[in-house]
C-alpha cells in the first residue's frame, strides 16, 4: 500500500487525478488498478473506488470509473 497525499479540490479532481496516476502505471506488474480508491486525509477509513474492478468474460476487470450505468467493457471509456 502507498499512500501519496495530493491537493486537490473535490472528490471529482481526486478521482480524475487517481485514474490518471493508476492509468500511467497499468504496465507495472505490482499494480493493480482494480483496487485503486481515494480518501480524505481526515477520514481514510472511507475509500471510494475509481475502477468498476468487474471481472469481464475474457478475464479482465472492467476498465470503466467506478458506478458507471452503461455497460462493462474490458477497455477503457472512450
Amino acid at each position: 500500500m502507498i499512500h501519496l497525499p495530493v491537493a486537490v479540490t473535490n472528490l471529482a479532481e481526486a478521482l480524475d487525478l487517481a485514474r490518471t496516476l493508476a492509468r500511467s502505471l497499468a504496465s507495472t506488474p505490482q499494480v493493480d488498478l482494480g483496487g485503486t480508491t481515494v480518501s480524505a486525509e481526515d477520514a481514510q477509513h472511507v475509500r471510494h473506488w475509481v475502477f468498476c474492478d468487474r471481472i469481464m468474460p475474457d478475464r479482465r476487470r472492467c476498465g470503466r470509473k467506478a458506478d458507471h450505468g452503461d455497460a462493462c467493457c474490458s477497455v477503457d471509456d472512450p
